[in-house]
C-alpha cells in the first residue's frame, strides 16, 4: 500500500492511534532519508491523563523508535506547515482533543457570551487554516480522530454543539484526504481511495 495523506476515524481504543503507528513505521523503512514526527494534542490535566500520556510515549517509543514527537495542543496548523517536507511523514494525534481544547478550554464555565462566540470564530479560522495546511502538506499527513456520532443524542448543549462540530471536522478533513479509514475492533474498513 501507498502511503498517503490519510484520515483515521474510529471510537476509543478502536486501534486507530496504532494504525498511525504503524503506517510510520512502515515509512521510515521504505527510506534512511525519510523521518516521520507525531504532533501530540493531548494535555494532561490530571493523574489519569499523565498516565495515560506516559503510557502511550513508552509503547510508541518501543514499535517506531524512530518516531519523533512534538507536542502541539494549540496551533496544529502552523506544526504540520513547519514539519512537513517531502521526506517526512506527519502523524497528528489527535483531532478531537485538538478541537476540546479549542472549544472546551479550561475556564469556559466563567467566559460571558460573547468570548464564547470569539473562541468560536477562533476556532473556525484555526480550522481553515489546518485544512489548508494539510492540503499543501508535500508530505504525508495521517490525522487521527474519533468518530463520536453514532450514538445516542447527548442532552446537554455544550456536548451536542461539540458533537456537531467534531462531525463537522471530520467531514472537512475526510474531504482533503485521499483516504479515509474507519478503525473497529482494531481492524481497518477503507471508507475512501486514492484515485
Amino acid at each position: 500500500m501507498t502511503i498517503t495523506t490519510e484520515l483515521i476515524l474510529g471510537g476509543q481504543k478502536s486501534g486507530k492511534s496504532r494504525r498511525a503507528e504503524l503506517l510510520a513505521r512502515d515509512w521510515l523503512a521504505q527510506s534512511s532519508d525519510h523521518r516521520a514526527v507525531l504532533i501530540a494534542t493531548g494535555q494532561a490535566w490530571d493523574d489519569e491523563m499523565r498516565e495515560r500520556i506516559a503510557r502511550h510515549q513508552r509503547d510508541r517509543a518501543e514499535r517506531v523508535p524512530g518516531l519523533q514527537t512534538v507536542e502541539e495542543p494549540h496551533d496544529v496548523a502552523a506544526a504540520v506547515a513547519l514539519h512537513s517536507t517531502p521526506q517526512t511523514l506527519l502523524v497528528v494525534d489527535c483531532l478531537t482533543l485538538w478541537l476540546t481544547r479549542w472549544t472546551m478550554p479550561v475556564g469556559v464555565e466563567a467566559m460571558s457570551f460573547e468570548q464564547k462566540q470569539a473562541l468560536a470564530l477562533d476556532w473556525k479560522a484555526q480550522a481553515a487554516m489546518f485544512l489548508i495546511a494539510v492540503r499543501k502538506s508535500p508530505g504525508p499527513v495521517v490525522l487521527v480522530g474519533n468518530e463520536i456520532g453514532l450514538g445516542v443524542i447527548p442532552m446537554g448543549r455544550e456536548v451536542r454543539a461539540f458533537v456537531d462540530a467534531l462531525g463537522t471536522l471530520n467531514q472537512q478533513v475526510a474531504q482533503v484526504c485521499p483516504r479515509v479509514t474507519l478503525m473497529a475492533a482494531g481492524l481497518p474498513l477503507t471508507l475512501k481511495e486514492p484515485r
